[in-house]
């Protein structure tokens, strides 16, 4: 599982252009220069989430990872 998720990862960090607009309807409280600052990367997207909405490490980590489950999904349908 953690094989699947690091390459979820690499394919979101690849359409990050694309996929800014759904991080930015799931994480509003994220601005345009944050999620271009995210540019795709797990690990900073993680710290964004910590910041702005006060999750704690493992929870940033499981939500980024939720979520980037979802849009390999969306992707394939």
């Amino acid at each position: 599982n953690q094989r699947e998720t690091q390459m979820d990862w690499n394919i979101i960090e690849g359409k990050w252009k694309e996929l800014k607009g759904h991080a930015r309807e799931q994480w509003g409280k994220l601005t345009d220069d944050e999620l271009e600052e995210v540019g795709g990367k797990k690990d900073r997207l993680v710290g964004k989430l910590q910041q702005k909405y006060g999750y704690a490490a493992d929870e940033a980590d499981r939500r980024a990872d939720e979520w980037a489950q979802q849009q390999d999904e969306a992707t394939k349908t």
